[in-house]
Formats: C-alpha cells, sequence, structure tokens
C-alpha cells in the first residue's frame, strides 16, 4: 500500500517559506516523498512584539487562516503528515495537530509560549528549536514548558528568533546541524 506524506509549511509572520529554516525543511520533506503546501498569511497586524494583543490578534488571524487554506485538504488521504511551523506558525501548526491528533508530527522553529498551551497529543511527535538571545521568546519559559511536554528543544547559544548569530560561518554551521536533526526527525516520522 502507498504511503500519502504530506507536509504543511507554517511560515512566521516576517519569516516566509523561501527563508532558510523553512525551505530546506520543506526540500527535505520532499526529498523523503511528502507532497508539500505552504499557508500564507495576509492583512497580519504590524509592531507586536511585546504587546500581548497585537499577539494575541496575530496568532488568531495565523491560526484561521491557516484552518481556511487547509479546508480543501482532506487529511485521511493521508498516512503521515508533517507541520512544520516557525515562530507564530508553530501556534497555528499546535492548534492544527491538536484538532487533528492522528499521526500528525511538528517541527517548532522558534516557537512562542502560546505554542504550548497546545500539547502534542503522542510522545515523540514533536521537536523544537529556539535561540538562547530570541527576543520573542523568554528562553526559561519555554525550556520549562518543552520539557513539561517531553519535546526535545534544541537551544542555540547566541541565536535570535531567525536562529542566526553575529557569526555568519556559525549560523552556516548551526543550520547544517538543525537540517540534520530536522531530517533525522522526518526520515523517522
Amino acid at each position: 500500500m502507498e504511503q500519502k506524506k504530506l507536509a504543511v509549511i507554517f511560515p512566521g509572520i516576517g519569516y516566509h517559506k523561501d527563508k532558510p529554516l523553512l525551505y530546506y525543511a520543506a526540500r527535505i520533506a520532499q526529498n523523503c516523498g511528502y507532497e508539500t503546501i505552504s499557508v500564507e498569511y495576509c492583512n497580519m497586524p504590524e509592531k507586536i512584539r511585546g504587546n500581548t494583543e497585537m499577539m494575541r490578534i496575530a496568532a488568531e488571524l495565523a491560526c484561521q487562516q491557516a484552518s481556511e487554506q487547509l479546508q480543501s485538504v482532506n487529511i485521511c488521504d493521508y498516512n503521515r503528515i508533517l507541520l512544520i511551523g516557525k515562530s507564530i506558525g508553530t501556534i497555528a501548526a499546535a492548534k492544527f495537530a491538536a484538532e487533528h491528533p492522528d499521526h500528525i508530527k511538528e517541527i517548532r522553529y522558534t516557537p512562542l509560549e502560546s505554542t504550548f498551551s497546545f500539547v502534542p497529543s503522542v510522545t515523540g511527535s514533536c521537536i523544537a528549536f529556539l535561540g538562547t538571545d530570541d527576543p520573542w521568546s523568554d528562553k526559561n519559559r519555554i525550556t520549562k514548558e518543552a520539557a513539561k511536554q517531553n519535546i526535545p528543544l534544541y537551544l542555540y547559544p547566541d541565536c535570535n528568533h531567525s536562529l542566526e548569530c553575529h557569526d555568519v560561518i556559525r549560523n552556516i554551521e548551526y543550520l547544517r546541524e538543525i537540517m540534520q536533526i530536522t531530517s533525522d526527525f522526518i526520515r523517522k516520522a
């Protein structure tokens, strides 16, 4: 019986599907036989960092728009589903996974605290990556929540919300490591 696999990309507001983390993760998924589709957002609020109300509105919009765009996808047609989220996209992906718990795995790049209000239904079905200097996320809270939910969290020293630091060569090395972990996770999915 043929395995039908789907990978859905949930970008961040300013981190679109063609930026390194999402671009290479999608390519890895495609190489592993996944059909890939990407969610796109429109009319998102600006200047949301540090503004709890605007962040809530942005998260609700991302979840709503993702849900609307994925309505035409018959999830039951797929044996394996992989959700790859970045920043606010991790919230939309986690909510989608919570609403469709069967055979879904998640990759969370730079998750926000609200992402962890949705608990993966199966242990081992989710991994996360975070920079220690990410101004959008409290490293200690994210670390605590990930541990509480048994989600492996990979921390990158001195890295920001794009999982980048001041050293270009180190960024390339980190990207390679992140993509190797991503690849291993996808191949096990």
